[in-house]
């Protein structure tokens, strides 16, 4: 047990806590004024949902002992045998602390899907979609990658999240807006954010939080948390200014939401290779991520689907990014424990790393889409259309973001 090691990790599993109030602001400023209340909700209240879960069967789940490469089994169900010695995952920790610092990770994941069907699903369909789908499709990817699962053994690398957390969100975020369908006057009213310095703090706090979230994946204090941390802002730093010259190219104006949109756009593309590759190719990786993440934003009315927040365009499309720019990026001088890239002489990587990337995309496609399927059938999952137009903060809640 390291002392140094056991601080770092606390502080970091905090950080990574305060990044889904962090996501709850950043999409409660984008809805408009009278679905506020209810898109923080959806996030704020799966710090709840997730955190039982996890202790119950989700943590025995995604990190027990292998079952033929796929899922864990339910020995660790209860938390039976996680404790205050080190675990099998980390040598220097409690098993206890890394058990709560993968419970943030599970807690997010779901929550960034809530940015796609905004302003029109039911509370209780969320709340069932979100025990569903953490359990049926979160828990296995995590256990694929991360638990000792088949994807981990193949070789994949996923510091922190980019397949596991980003391609599993974006993809279950564009089955449920195409199977939730548009809002109302989608493509006629004005839909515009209430709240753009609401938005930016968020973004702020998510920019603030994911140093514990990819620094912190290193699990101890030490050269690859620094590269991770470093990494980082370089990348985010490279995609906000790659969106807004692509706003500015397109449109003629660079704007906050663009800046905001486009750091987020980073954060997600470098966090399956932060502690995998060098600072230059960081702002590589960061820089086409803001570029190509914003053209997906500007796809999405070409493709007709009414993803309210652009999940799929920036965590789908930035994380399926990332993750294969890992494969091209990895160095083993940065990090010994990886691989090298397909720039660094090994094509075998690029290949693992689009193996793990269409797996996840697959499997979280056709899972996500039965979850819904079911949920549609037995409760419904969307609001009445008087519901939708009075605003789900009274319709689902009653209450009011503001009374001026």
């Amino acid at each position: 047990m390291n002392s140094g090691d056991t601080a770092f990790m606390l502080i970091a599993s905090a950080l990574v806590m305060f990044m889904t109030p962090g996501l709850a602001m950043f999409y409660g400023g984008l809805v408009r004024s009278k679905n506020v209340l209810a898109t923080v909700m959806q996030s704020f209240i799966s710090l709840g949902i997730v955190s039982i879960i996890w202790v119950i069967y989700g943590y025995s789940l995604a990190f027990g002992p292998d079952v033929h490469g796929l899922i864990g089994n339910l020995d660790l169900a209860f938390l039976n045998g996680v404790g205050l010695k080190p675990g099998p995952y980390a040598a220097t920790i409690p098993g206890l602390l890394y058990c709560a610092f993968q419970l943030m990770f599970a807690i997010i994941t779901p929550a960034l899907i809530t940015g796609a069907f905004a302003e029109r699903m039911k509370f209780s369909a969320f709340v069932t979609f979100t025990i569903l789908w953490t359990t049926i499709v979160y828990l296995p990817i995590c256990h694929w990658v991360w638990g000792g699962g088949w994807l981990g053994k193949m070789g994949a690398l996923d510091f922190a999240g980019g397949t596991v957390i980003h391609i599993n969100s974006g993809v279950a975020a564009l089955v449920a807006a195409l199977m939730i369908g548009k809002r109302k006057g989608y493509g006629r009213d004005s839909f515009l954010p209430h709240n753009l310095p609401m938005t930016i703090l968020g973004a702020g706090i998510l920019w603030f939080g994911w140093f514990g979230f990819n620094a912190g994946s290193a699990l101890s204090a030490g050269e690859t948390a620094t590269v991770a941390f470093f990494t980082t802002q370089v990348a985010t730093g490279a995609a906000a200014l790659a969106w807004i010259l692509a706003e500015h190219m397109i449109h003629g104006k660079a704007t906050t939401l663009g800046a905001a949109s486009g750091a987020v756009a980073g954060l997600v593309a470098i966090t399956p290779a932060a502690g995998f590759v060098a600072p230059m190719s960081a702002i590589v990786i960061g820089f086409v991520a803001g570029a190509v993440c914003y053209l997906a934003v500007l796809a999405k009315s070409g493709f007709g689907y009414d993803d309210a927040l652009d999940v799929v365009g920036v965590h789908g499309i930035g994380g399926l990014w990332g993750a294969l720019a890992t494969g091209l990026f990895a160095s083993k001088a940065i990090n010994p424990a990886g691989a090298n890239g397909l720039f660094l002489g090994n094509p075998h990587q690029f290949i693992v790393q689009a193996t793990a990337c269409g797996s996840a995309i697959l499997y979280s496609l056709a899972l996500t889409f039965i979850i819904l399927k079911t949920i549609d059938i037995t409760m419904g999952l969307r609001v009445a259309e008087e519901e939708e137009v009075q605003g789900l903060d009274l319709s689902q809640h009653s209450e009011v973001g503001y009374s001026l």
